[in-house]
């Protein structure tokens, strides 16, 4: 089903251009469906007066965190003038990067916009409670950063949702041409510092190098086990912790 195939979120002139039209299509239809199952959603569970603690739950199982949002926000930038939105979900929504095409109506939630605002609001608790690493966790001016042998935070779109958790971001990266900041090939190689499983990315899938102080004990100490013996880390970094 559509639903299942990955976010596309480039436009389609680029999807045109790449030859990935058909993947365009595919991601467009499942975040129409994503629309119209948050207005469903919306509808069982609003009684007129209050919106149901767990509404937005079964529509993110259904279709994930990452479409749930991109359609919200999506809806938010079209409806943008619209006094109903509390200006934090609106400034929410502008942390996206949604492309222009002149078919993004298709996928706007047309509930009323009081009960959306609602809705959002749930959404973004949800997300929230999942206490994810963010750019504030990591080192300022990472995309100038070499990550051979540093710990660095997966983007937590770049993983399933069942592994969205700040364990499984925290990534020790060994090698390949992305740890380099200026070389032209973009593959990371190395390890999760939770279980030692190999895996490759793109750089453009991590948001940074951590910051020592965020830097969770146990993983200090796995760390420790996966350094070359002649590399080292701080006492602040063995001692950090969420």
């Amino acid at each position: 089903m559509d639903r299942d195939s990955p976010l596309y979120t480039s436009s389609w002139e680029a999807a045109r251009k790449s030859d990935e039209t058909t993947l365009w299509i595919k991601s467009h239809n499942a975040n129409c469906d994503c629309a119209r199952a948050i207005e469903d959603a919306i509808r069982r569970n609003f009684d007129g007066k209050y919106l149901e603690s767990g509404c937005a739950k079964g529509v993110i199982e259904q279709y994930g965190f990452h479409r749930v949002m991109w359609v919200l926000a999506n809806t938010l930038k079209e409806k943008a003038r619209d006094g109903r939105f509390s200006k934090e979900n609106k400034a929410w929504s502008q942390t996206f990067y949604i492309p222009k095409d002149q078919r993004r109506n298709e996928f706007c939630v047309q509930s009323h916009p009081a009960v959306l605002d609602g809705f959002i609001d749930k959404t973004r608790e949800a997300w929230e409670m999942l206490d994810l690493f963010d750019s504030s966790h990591c080192c300022q001016g990472e995309d100038g950063m070499d990550y051979t042998n540093q710990v660095v935070v997966l983007c937590p779109f770049s993983l399933k949702d069942q592994y969205k958790t700040p364990e499984d971001q925290l990534f020790f990266a060994t090698g390949g041409f992305g740890c380099s900041p200026t070389a032209r090939g973009r593959k990371v190689f190395g390890t999760f510092l939770k279980d030692g499983e190999s895996a490759q990315f793109q750089r453009s899938d991590f948001i940074g190098v951590i910051k020592e102080e965020f830097l969770p004990e146990w993983a200090a100490e796995k760390l420790q086990e996966l350094l070359p013996p002649e590399e080292s880390i701080s006492e602040d970094m063995q001692m950090g912790g969420m």
